[in-house]
């Protein structure tokens, strides 16, 4: 998204009689006035006066994290599992340095943040005051947009003008930064429905029939189609996924997705080709190689998906919907784009499809499918079972298979154990996966899974973390304990920081340079610590036993997994090669449909 200035709307309506109140009370009834009932935050003088005016209220709840980039993935992950806007509240200084890396991260996967940070007072700013840093400039490039504000009477406009930008369009984060002096500073508090329209930001949401006319009609003609999803279907709602589901039905392509895109359509649907790029699926990635109309709905061509540019499907013409303008021709060059919000696109679509009575060619069709068959039977997700040690698909498949049937929502740390979350814990809705995509960010999973345990209080909610990326953000577990989330940390612990091993073994000669995790915790016993239960596990017969006694546990739950030190996360595409140039495991083509152990348990 465009970090360019947004001008400020103007003309907000002074209602007579219009209530007069604090800075910081205005910033209270703002968040009441939107919606919001969780706030993730951690104090500091410079924002004193609005933690003072959150002391006895009753209706907004507040959850003090332990770090400040913790409380940007809280928000991030109670806004990814709601699709509400997530919230968070920081101080000056180091406060809202420590969020950079959320809002990053918000800002590459498009989640819609409102991050309210204090200031030191106005006749202090630029004098390099105690806990003053250049808030704006900091964050100009990793938000949607931010607003310093001077005045005590532009501070409800532009807040509720804040939660207007992150939610619209394509959804991202914003910082409103406060200095405390106006804070303090009484002025008129001018309410929702006072603030107009914005006069030039004002996404488009309905797409040019025109558009949906020539993409529809290249869909009827195509051979070798493909669908290829990405997060904003997700972030359009659920109504997207269901549109999507019934244009995959009706015209019999079959579809892929980015890790973002996960769960817009079913793992068990008959048309998925599993997940697209780098560590996605034999049959997904050939199928994108060799397609020749591609239909990409709400992704953005991101290098783990694309590989070499030059070499991404080459022979295909490409359809591009996306409400984010900037994104169309920005890395791929596409034959017809289409500009606006996933819904109202996929809806136009199955309307003119039904409405033309198009058909799909049925022989060409039959035949790609054929071809797809074949792919499909390389099996790329298969490995190696093993009675003496947990293999990690393993570990996340048993996961899945002891989950399946609840209401649960999965966050993750970044790394190998994301890849075989991805590729092996089967995601049949949206909005049940919350992990870290672009940024690609350590330390992720636990505050996430906080603010999903937050938004969802009877769900499970599990963190499928590798030791090293936990300990990134592992503070947060006391966050868990204080407000009684009963969050649950699956931790593959094969004791390397194991993606960087894996690249290091492939491409870097098996030179295995600051890779292994010296010096690990006792997780066991850390979990005690917090008041959180332990459980550990190496044995593969004890597996599910593992995997019950923590879903059934009520409190907080670390479990530390230990797995397989060398395994690799295949299929994968190396940096700068093309789909079709896929590393596959030495054991890839062993039929490994049904595996079991001495005791003639199935293991796969």
């Amino acid at each position: 998204m465009s970090a360019s200035p947004i001008p400020a709307a103007q003309g907000a309506k002074q209602v007579t009689g219009a209530p007069q109140m604090t800075g910081a009370q205005m910033v209270l009834q703002v968040l009441r006035e939107q919606g919001v009932t969780t706030l993730f935050g951690y104090p500091g003088g410079a924002v004193l006066p609005i933690y003072d005016q959150l002391y006895g209220q009753g209706d907004i709840r507040h959850v003090l994290v332990r770090h400040e980039q913790g409380a940007a993935h809280a928000a991030e992950g109670y806004a990814r599992s709601s699709g509400k806007v997530g919230v968070l509240l920081v101080t000056s200084g180091p406060g809202a340095t420590n969020a950079v890396t959320g809002l990053t991260d918000a800002l590459l996967d498009s989640i819609p943040l409102v991050c309210i940070t204090g200031q030191v007072p106005s006749h202090l700013i630029g004098s390099d005051a105690f806990q003053e840093c250049d808030t704006v400039g900091i964050t100009r490039h990793c938000t949607k947009h931010n607003y310093l504000v001077r005045s005590v009477e532009d501070l409800a406009r532009t807040l509720h003008e804040a939660f207007y930008v992150a939610a619209s369009g394509r959804p991202g984060p914003v910082v409103v930064d406060i200095p405390k002096d106006v804070q303090f500073a009484r002025g008129t508090y001018v309410t929702k429905r006072s603030v107009p329209e914005h006069k030039t930001y004002r996404p488009r949401v309905e797409p040019e029939i025109a558009r949906v006319e020539q993409a529809v009609a290249l869909m009827a003609q195509a051979r070798r189609p493909v669908f290829y999803t990405g997060g904003g279907v997700i972030n359009s709602g659920p109504e997207a996924s269901k549109l999507l589901r019934e244009l995959v039905q009706l015209t019999g392509f079959p579809i892929t997705s980015t890790l973002m895109g996960l769960g817009s359509y079913p793992a068990s649907g008959p048309a998925w080709l599993g997940m697209l790029g780098m560590h996605g699926t034999y049959e997904a990635n050939h199928a994108m190689h060799d397609c020749d109309v591609m239909i990409n709905i709400g992704a953005r061509f991101d290098d783990r998906i694309t590989g070499r540019l030059d070499a991404f499907s080459p022979d295909s013409a490409k359809i591009h919907v996306d409400i984010d303008p900037t994104s169309i021709n920005k890395t791929v060059r596409v034959a017809v784009p289409v500009i606006g919000d996933c819904t109202e696109v996929l809806r136009a679509m199955l309307d003119l499809w039904k409405a033309r009575d198009l058909k799909a060619d049925a022989s060409a069709l039959a035949e790609w499918w054929r071809a797809i068959d074949k792919w499909r039977g390389r099996k790329s997700l298969s490995f190696r079972p093993s009675t003496e040690v947990i293999k990690p698909q393993h570990a996340v498949r048993r996961l899945h298979a002891l989950t399946k049937h609840r209401e649960t929502y999965i966050t993750t740390e970044v790394g190998q154990h994301q890849m075989w979350a991805a590729q092996h814990y089967d995601f049949e809705e949206p909005n049940r996966w919350m992990t870290s995509g672009g940024l690609g960010t350590m330390g992720y999973g636990l505050p996430a899974a906080i603010g999903t345990q937050m938004a969802h209080p009877d769900a499970l909610v599990i963190d499928i973390a590798g030791e090293g990326s936990i300990l990134m953000n592992m503070q947060e577990m006391s966050t868990a304990l204080q407000y009684r989330l009963p969050v649950k940390v699956f931790i593959l612990n094969n004791e390397y920081l194991g993606m960087v091993r894996q690249w290091q073994e492939l491409l870097h000669g098996k030179r295995y340079s600051e890779s292994y995790s010296h010096s690990l915790p006792d997780f066991v016993k850390l979990a005690d610590a917090y008041g959180a239960l332990g459980l550990r596990v190496s044995d593969p017969a004890d597996l599910d036993a593992t995997i019950q006694a923590m879903i059934d546990e009520p409190r907080a739950v670390i479990v530390d997994c230990v797995v397989s030190k060398e395994e690799n996360c295949y299929p994968m595409i190396p940096s700068g090669k093309a789909h079709n140039e896929m590393l596959m495991p030495d054991d890839w083509d062993v039929d490994l449909d049904r595996v079991v152990d001495a005791k003639g348990r199935e293991l796969v």
